[in-house]
């Protein structure tokens, strides 16, 4: 018995995670604002990114956070981006999500936890396009990439308050 629970377990695990990794890659992919200087783009999916932490932890929150973001790069056609965003992604949700366990039940540590993930985000963007795209664009992009992200912050922030008022989901699960 104590192995059927484990395995159902473990199957709405990887189902909620497949699940915020879909939800990361239609935020991602479905507005997509070209930037032709570096061959990227600009996106809504960063707000998924640490909702996906904030829901599912740590761990499964930075894996479904950088499936979604690097099968975004990869329907959008834009190969040299899917393994940088893979690794970038992880580390946001992952670093986003550590901060989120230390007070769990913490507006200011949503808000300290996703602006964390999110300078890590621009920082190693930034650093991955020097050698791609040349130092200028990669620093030129930088209001951009700042832009983006603090979006996606402000609406992650609002979707958790809906989400915590409404009482539609359990807080965010440990890992």
């Amino acid at each position: 018995m104590n192995s059927n629970r484990s395995e159902s377990d473990q199957t709405k695990q990887i189902t909620y995670t497949a699940m915020m990794a879909a939800l990361v890659f239609v935020a991602t992919y479905a507005i997509r604002i070209p930037n032709p200087a570096t061959g990227g783009y600009s996106h809504m999916g960063d707000c998924m990114v640490f909702l996906a932490a904030y829901l599912l932890g740590k761990r499964r929150g930075a894996l479904a956070g950088a499936i979604g973001g690097a099968l975004s790069d990869f329907f959008a056609g834009a190969a040299v981006w899917i393994v940088p965003t893979f690794f970038i992604k992880f580390g946001m949700a992952y670093i986003c999500g550590l901060v989120l366990e230390k007070k769990p039940d913490s507006a200011a540590t949503e808000i300290s936890g996703s602006v964390l993930g999110g300078a890590f985000q621009v920082a190693a963007y930034t650093l991955v396009k020097i050698p791609l795209v040349g130092m200028q664009p990669a620093v030129l992009s930088v209001p951009r990439e700042v832009l983006q992200t603090l979006t996606g912050i402000v609406i992650f922030v609002v979707i958790a308050k809906a989400l915590e008022n409404a009482k539609v989901l359990r807080r965010r699960a440990a890992g």
